[in-house]
């Protein structure tokens, strides 16, 4: 396995609505040209074999040879390879436990490739904007690497996000109005020379960190993937980490076919279910309602055309669920020893409603695997619960 922080000199951040290719150590974090959306070029992923993998450590950097970075020993906390449990009254679905990482959050996965990078290109400062689980992702890892960071936040973030950013040494910027007044401030901020925008939504190595949850679950599952993937929709992150993971297994011939991914929006504020179900190829435009799902209340994804695409492509559907069945679904898995933030709770509260079932029978037992697998992402530790259901 590698050892030092080095990467190909062939890699470049492309546009492709203008294709233009910028150079890493630019720190570009959209295109200087059009300002589109980048994406990792000049990358092309390999795996390890199963005496390799046998061999390695039960971390993400197991899978060395399909990362774009190679492993940073003094940077790395050992996030990767969670467990996967079966669903409380559902032994056709797992649950994949990412609030066990090392922050609390699956957002782990893309911070360490975000903080590796920065430690090579020894950048002065990380930028980043949360509703607070990615931002105290790069905090720690930041904090790791013993690079300076600052962390934009919606004023209404709860505070034992905002406790653990400043816990980890993080400048804390808490911003009034909207998700996206708060990228919007981080944006300008990261402008600055000598500064790198540790984005979760438009650093294209942080999907290159979030893919490596759908090739656990590879693993996990005896080198198979199952048919549907339910997943939290609200920027993407995992989404599209999943898709990229599930192409690249599909490349090498690990696996099939792709599984059918289904996303899960809360309904106050949902503008790829509506854009998914008017047939539209943008985000709908939409007045965003509060909800207590706070992880996922993302009123203008910024990469919401490829969200889309992705879905469309596995054969899959966005729904969504509204806060009463997040509530339910929280005091559900609490009372199954699974204690999560609220945002954790939308995709087992999709699958508890039947939103998630295909239009043939809803089961697929093909090979024994489970219907669908869906991830627990925020530890509930770090947010205020919702009211019991029952009060």
């Amino acid at each position: 396995m590698r050892s030092d922080r080095s990467w190909s000199p062939n890699l470049t951040l492309h546009c492709a609505a203008c294709d233009t290719h910028h150079p890493l150590p630019s720190l570009a974090w959209r295109c200087a040209k059009c300002h589109g959306i980048l994406h990792l070029a000049g990358f092309t992923p390999a795996f390890p074999t199963a005496a390799d993998l046998a061999r390695r450590p039960a971390t993400l950097w197991r899978y060395a040879e399909a990362l774009p970075l190679a492993e940073p020993a003094a940077i790395t906390l050992g996030e990767g390879m969670t467990p996967l449990v079966t669903a409380p009254g559902r032994p056709d679905v797992r649950l994949k436990v990412d609030y066990l990482m090392p922050t609390g959050s699956f957002k782990d996965r893309g911070a360490v490739l975000l903080a590796s990078l920065a430690s090579g290109l020894a950048v002065d400062r990380m930028v980043a904007d949360s509703s607070g689980n990615a931002g105290t992702a790069v905090a720690a890892y930041a904090a790791r690497a013993g690079i300076a960071c600052e962390v934009y936040v919606p004023a209404t973030t709860s505070p034992g996000k905002v406790a653990q950013l400043r816990a980890y040494g993080a400048t804390v910027h808490q911003v009034p109005g909207s998700r996206e007044d708060t990228a919007d401030a981080a944006a300008e901020a990261a402008d600055t020379p000598g500064t790198l925008y540790a984005s979760h939504v438009h650093n294209p190595f942080f999907f290159h960190g979030t893919k490596t949850y759908v090739f656990e679950l590879w693993e996990q599952l005896g080198g198979r993937l199952p048919e549907t993937l339910v997943l939290p929709l609200g920027n993407g992150t995992l989404v599209l980490g999943a898709y990229l993971g599930a192409r690249e297994l599909l490349a090498a011939g690990l696996i099939d076919h792709l599984p059918r991914i289904v996303a899960v929006q809360a309904a106050p504020c949902a503008p790829l279910a509506a854009a998914f179900r008017n047939g539209q190829n943008e985000p709908a435009t939409i007045t965003p309602e509060p909800t207590v799902a706070e992880g996922i209340a993302i009123a203008r994804p910024a990469r919401g055309a490829q969200i889309l695409e992705a879905v469309r492509s596995t054969g899959g559907t966005i729904t969504t669920v509204t806060d009463d069945q997040v509530s339910s679904a929280h005091a559900t898995l609490a009372r199954a020893g699974l204690y999560v933030e609220p945002t954790g709770a939308a995709c087992w509260a999709a699958i508890s409603a039947g939103l998630t079932a295909d239009d043939a029978d809803g089961r697929d037992n093909k090979h024994d695997l489970p219907l669908a697998v869906a991830p627990l992402c925020g530890s509930g530790l770090k947010s205020k619960p919702p009211a019991d259901p029952r009060t």
